[in-house]
């Protein structure tokens, strides 16, 4: 298994773009896209739970060359709370119902766009994981706690962007 890599974020950002799919990048490939040092096996993506946004994820992922069976794209189309997708060109986990995530419109207002990627903010990111009580996420707070406080005091020595 592959780790995770830059190109495929940027397949992802813009085959969900081309098909209007509403999504954040979660996880550890969303703590690696805000520049957090680690690696990760897969992508994570937090796809909002809306009329027509599993329908177009599926669009998508079959573009990008995942083999997806009935019963993986009847679970993408109804929202299941995870879809693990080892069937393409690289690992994904699509995840309707983060731990420690209560909606996604809360976690939308929170995101930080880093180069056309919607990324979950670094605290959503931090409490899913912590919510999940996986022992391997147990591992890596610490760190990730770690880069939250360098990253917020990075963002305010940052000059206000134009709009």
């Amino acid at each position: 298994m592959a780790a995770f890599e830059y190109r495929q974020a940027e397949e992802i950002r813009d085959a969900f773009a081309r098909h209007g799919v509403r999504y954040l990048f979660i996880g550890n490939s969303g703590a690696l896209l805000l520049g957090f040092p680690d690696t990760t096996q897969d992508a994570d993506v937090y796809l909002a739970k809306a009329s027509g946004n599993g329908q177009a994820a599926v669009a998508a992922l079959r573009e990008l060359g995942f083999d997806l069976s009935p019963e993986r794209s009847a679970n993408l189309e109804r929202g299941k709370a995870l879809v693990q997708l080892k069937c393409g060109p690289f690992d994904l986990d699509i995840v309707f119902a983060p731990d420690g995530i209560e909606r996604f419109e809360d976690a939308w207002s929170r995101h930080v766009d880093v180069e056309g990627f919607p990324v979950c903010h670094i605290n959503d990111i931090i409490a899913s994981k912590a919510a999940a009580h996986r022992a391997k996420d147990a591992l890596t707070l610490p760190r990730l706690r770690e880069f939250r406080d360098y990253w917020v005091a990075e963002q305010r020595r940052r000059p206000p962007q134009d709009l």
